[in-house]
């Protein structure tokens, strides 16, 4: 069962590839294409944070022997922020 960040992601990266569609065409008007680039770019970004906070997770289990001891992992460490 997916979880609401997962379906976030694979919502923001189908919309992302809907929009580099419709760019590639070449068909819209400038303010459009303008427009739907600024989204594309906040959908970038967003999917780079969450694949960033997903490497973070993998990195800090590859890590993890029996005998480690327990960490406590911060969504926000090595992730940028973005800008709204």
């Amino acid at each position: 069962m997916a979880n609401k960040k997962t379906d976030s992601f694979e919502k923001n990266l189908t919309t992302l590839e809907s929009l580099i569609d419709k760019l590639e065409q070449g068909d819209l008007p400038l303010e459009q294409a303008l427009k739907e680039f600024e989204q594309g770019i906040k959908l970038a970004r967003q999917c780079q944070k969450e694949l960033q906070v997903a490497e973070q997770k993998i990195e800090i289990l590859l890590q993890k022997t029996t005998d480690a001891a327990p960490q406590t992992y911060s969504a926000d460490s090595g992730a940028d922020e973005l800008d709204d």
